[in-house]
């Protein structure tokens, strides 16, 4: 694979013309078949870790399912009326609080209605759900193949030498070998290795930090300050490593309040020098570049953000849609590029109104007509020949329900256990907030979509009816 575009060091790039995917999904488990039933003989999974089938039982866990099968264009659709006899008890609880939600048919004509909605206009604070517009906004706008890129340029002064921040918050200072949250992490060794060798035997005597990429406020409305150390995110600042965490390899581990300077200091230790000699600043114009690195591709980033949640990940792609775009690189110029993007491609962004790009705002609002529309385009089959499948890495990169990701611990008890391997989500939890947004397979073998959103009740109650409602799609066909 290429390298693409680099974001970074080539920000302001032409806009991809505004389409809507479409893409074929296999959504069980881990795998499917291709054009066909799949025999899959089952190693005594329980017997290998140690359990049985009390331990099971008590578990409460589904039997393993022994055969995988490939999704059929011409499956049954669930009509409206079959879907709101099943779900319609489960959605009127009062339990859920103020909610709102859709159930869509992904192979369903652009325009169609939903196959079940309620308030599916009503704009709620989506959480992280609100990340859906940001991984959409970004995979319509950048290359899949576009790299976030960190430079090194030469300073002011002889043996000065600046890191320049080019928004990757994947660049980590663990060596080769070790590896935190993200994939294919950008390296400062490499970055010393390169500076090194353009120096050809000059010593580097300081390091400037540059941050000039990104404008405004480090902190969006609505964030709580204390998520810094709660481990939910860090200052947005273009520079930083490891997405802020004081532990690279613990995902919602506290997080840095200087991650540009933290940046900085691990640089010039790997270069020899003490913390002090570290400031920061701008790199001159037209600096002789002695250095530079690249982040994983855009398609494997959006995966990552879906699996992870992770926020600064989401700010961070936020911020390259608006530069890619002319746009302010700050908060509020990421929030109205990517909602312009959106537009652009033809989604009807009504309702939508974010402060940020990772839906952690409580000031964030977003109507589930618009994330199952953005699902259902993400999840919907194309024949050969149609073009990019631009929207693949968001459902590629949904966690699975008791498998992975932010679904790892939840579909484990009751009605909801159905779910589990079959169920594909994004998740969305603040106070008083939680949703729910992916794909399910029905018993039929239809694909469908789906998008709850609860807000005013305590996610310890709303987040297991949001799974027995998801889980219910799996077993229902609703004719």
């Amino acid at each position: 694979m290429g390298l693409g575009r680099r974001i970074g060091d080539t920000l302001r790039l032409p806009t991809k013309p505004g389409r809507i995917v479409l893409v074929v999904l296999v959504v069980l488990a881990l795998a499917a078949g291709a054009g066909g039933a799949v025999a899959v003989q089952a190693p005594n999974v329980l017997s290998d870790l140690g359990l049985t089938s009390a331990a099971r039982a008590e578990k409460d866990l589904p039997a393993p399912v022994p055969q995988l099968t490939a999704l059929h264009g011409d499956a049954p659709v669930p009509s409206s009326a079959g879907l709101g006899t099943v779900l319609g008890p489960l959605a009127s609880s009062s339990a859920l609080g103020t909610f709102a939600g859709v159930v869509v048919d992904p192979a369903a004509q652009a325009g169609a209605a939903p196959l079940w909605q309620q308030s599916p206009a009503e704009p709620l604070v989506p959480g992280s759900t609100g990340k859906l517009l940001t991984a959409s906004a970004a995979l319509l706008t950048l290359n899949a193949t576009d790299r976030f890129a960190t430079r090194v340029v030469a300073g002011a002064e002889p043996g000065q030498v600046v890191l320049v921040g080019g928004g990757d918050p994947t660049l980590t200072a663990l060596p080769q070998g070790r590896t935190g949250i993200y994939p294919e992490p950008a390296r400062l060794d490499d970055l010393v290795a390169a500076v090194q060798k353009a120096m050809n035997g000059q010593k580097v005597t300081s390091v400037v930090v540059d941050t000039s990429l990104w404008t405004g406020p480090v902190l969006a409305p609505g964030w709580d300050p204390a998520d810094i150390p709660g481990g939910n995110v860090a200052p947005i600042v273009p520079l930083t490593l490891d997405g802020g965490r004081l532990d690279p390899a613990q995902l919602d581990g506290a997080r840095t309040t200087t991650p540009a300077v933290d940046a900085g200091q691990a640089f010039a230790r790997k270069l020899g020098l003490a913390a002090s000699a570290v400031s920061e600043g701008k790199a001159p114009a037209n600096a002789k570049q002695l250095g530079q690195v690249y982040s994983a591709p855009m398609s494997s980033l959006v995966e990552t953000l879906m699996t992870t949640s992770d926020n600064v990940l989401a700010e961070s792609l936020a911020r390259a849609v608006a530069l890619t775009r002319d746009g302010d690189p700050s908060f509020a110029g990421a929030s109205e590029q990517v909602l312009a993007a959106l537009s652009q491609a033809g989604f009807d962004v009504t309702g939508a109104h974010m402060v940020d790009g990772s839906g952690l705002s409580t000031e964030d609002r977003v109507p589930p007509r618009l994330l199952g529309t953005l699902l259902a385009a993400a999840a919907a089959p194309t024949s050969p020949g149609q073009g990019p499948e631009f929207l693949r890495p968001i459902v590629s990169g949904l966690p699975v329900a008791g498998g992975d990701g932010t679904l790892e611990d939840r579909f484990d008890t009751g009605t909801a256990s159905a779910g589990r391997g079959v169920v594909r989500a994004k998740t969305g939890t603040l106070t008083g907030v939680s949703a729910l947004a992916g794909v399910v397979t029905d018993v039929d073998g239809r694909l469908l979509v789906f998008a709850l959103m609860s807000n005013g009740r305590s996610p310890a109650t709303v987040r297991p009816r949001l799974d027995t409602i998801a889980a219910t799609l799996s077993r229902c066909g609703c004719r």
